[in-house]
């Protein structure tokens, strides 16, 4: 799996929203048509979608930036901008999304599974909306919203059905290019894997044959479960495997015997993950080819059949060699049998599962795709300092996002609508008291517990006397 990528970085970003129009009817013989701006077009969003054609993150370690289209703006006549264009991001199965703390987001671990990573912006409504008996001839509209933007780190963990485990250089990337078309690096030194590869592994005859995916994990060492040797990055394609076998060295340089091998690895494996020991597993003794055998026994004095085979044969339930094919044939039927069987215990987890089931004659009902939307944001209150507050939410920010807050039925309307969004309760509750600064998008008032807002408090000193000029006129009329 060459250019492989389990970790990478994603800067989503979803479309801007299009701005309303302010326009009028203006026709031959059409007296006081009215207004008819149209509104503006919503931005698109971007998606995350667990796809089994995607094998790893290499995708976004150049290039993060994912963004969809913006909305049009609408037009006279009321003609609506066009809706900006959805963006559907890949993302192998398995994939993790984290934000930037660490807290996890989503967990896409089921094939053609959906996230809506970055909400695209409403667009804004025309002035044509605002028509009312009390308002004639409204000279405002909406402003379309800035879409999501945010940062995330994605993390992925292997889906296989097999997951091989044991010490560096123990033969799991031999065995794995044995029994597989998989061909990672092989050498005869520590650490020669530093990458997962997924190997495919095909059992039975044509027509009733079992599918097997085998992850060959890099190789583990004593501390893993802390992070030594990159143990958290390695144990982490352990987590969904259906079955783990458990590579025990039966040739190692440095001596260590299979039991002790096998007592660090299940150790490692309990500290990083309890349940993990709760898995169907096969313990293997791999090199069977030049394990010491009866001479290394001889020589130190034991009985025939002693020494490091006689050991290896009190811990390991099969003894294969890649390289000569010993035991391969009976370890991939074993393979086999526990798979099937841990699929019918736990159900088919993806459509391949689904599929190899009911080939198998066994009615299974297929996983259906899941579809995750954000949850819509309440309405936030926060103190920035003594008197100063900040109101937070899309619905609050929308309230206000209008053309001209200079006009007094903007204002209105803006008033209304933050009333109706229970500014004054969440004001109330928070503490606030009257005459303390309220900031709500790009606008600044100060709020009074029984009188009404005064958004003009943030407009220019020298707008000030043609508002009351405007108002004076009104009256006098």
């Amino acid at each position: 799996m060459p250019g492989f990528v389990d970790e990478a970085q994603l800067h989503a970003k979803g479309g801007d929203g299009g701005a309303g129009a302010v326009s009028f009817r203006r026709e031959a013989h059409v007296d006081r048509g009215g207004p008819d701006g149209g509104d503006g077009g919503h931005g698109g969003d971007v998606w995350l979608v667990a796809d089994a054609n995607q094998a790893s993150l290499i995708g976004f370690r150049d290039h993060p930036f994912r963004r969809a289209t913006d909305g049009a703006h609408g037009s006279g006549k009321r003609r609506h901008g066009a809706r900006g264009t959805d963006l559907v991001v890949p993302v192998p199965i398995g994939t993790v999304v984290r934000e930037r703390d660490g807290t996890v987001l989503r967990d896409l671990s089921t094939p053609g599974e959906r996230w809506l990573v970055a909400e695209g912006g409403l667009g804004g409504r025309g002035n044509a909306r605002f028509l009312s008996n009390a308002r004639r001839a409204p000279a405002f509209a909406e402003q379309g919203e800035h879409g999501q933007e945010r940062w995330l780190n994605l993390e992925l963990k292997l889906v296989a059905d097999v997951a091989l485990v044991g010490f560096p250089n123990a033969g799991k990337s031999t065995l794995i290019s044995a029994i597989s078309a998989a061909k990672p690096k092989i050498a005869d030194y520590p650490f020669t894997t530093l990458e997962p590869h997924l190997g495919v592994v095909r059992v039975g005859r044509s027509g009733d044959e079992v599918e097997l995916v085998v992850a060959d994990v890099p190789g583990l060492v004593e501390g893993a479960a802390q992070g030594r040797g990159l143990g958290h990055r390695f144990l982490r394609h352990v987590e969904r495997a259906r079955v783990l076998v458990v590579l025990l060295d039966l040739a190692s340089v440095d001596g260590t015997s299979p039991a002790a091998q096998l007592e660090v690895l299940l150790g490692e494996l309990s500290r990083y993950e309890p349940e993990l020991l709760d898995r169907p597993r096969l313990v293997v003794g791999s090199k069977a080819d030049v394990a010491p055998g009866t001479g290394a026994a001889a020589a130190t004095g034991g009985p025939p059949g002693a020494g490091v085979a006689g050991a290896a044969t009190a811990v390991c339930e099969l003894r294969i060699s890649a390289v000569t094919g010993e035991g391969i044939g009976a370890l991939v039927g074993r393979l086999a049998t526990t798979v099937v069987e841990a699929r019918r215990e736990t159900g088919p987890r993806s459509l391949l599962d689904a599929g190899l089931a009911e080939g198998a004659g066994v009615p299974v009902a297929r996983p259906e795709p899941v579809v995750h939307r954000l949850v819509p944001e309440d309405l936030v209150v926060t103190r920035l300092a003594p008197h100063e507050w900040h109101v937070e939410g899309r619905a609050a920010q929308r309230a206000v996002n209008l053309s001209d807050l200079t006009d007094d039925g903007a204002i209105a309307e803006a008033v209304t609508r933050l009333r109706r969004l229970g500014i004054d309760r969440a004001m109330a509750r928070a503490g606030a008291h009257d005459g303390d600064e309220v900031v709500v998008g790009q606008v600044s008032f100060s709020w009074y517990r029984d009188e009404p807002l005064d958004l003009a408090a943030g407009a220019d000193e020298q707008d000030r006397p043609r508002r009351a000029a405007r108002r004076t006129r009104s009256k006098r009329r």
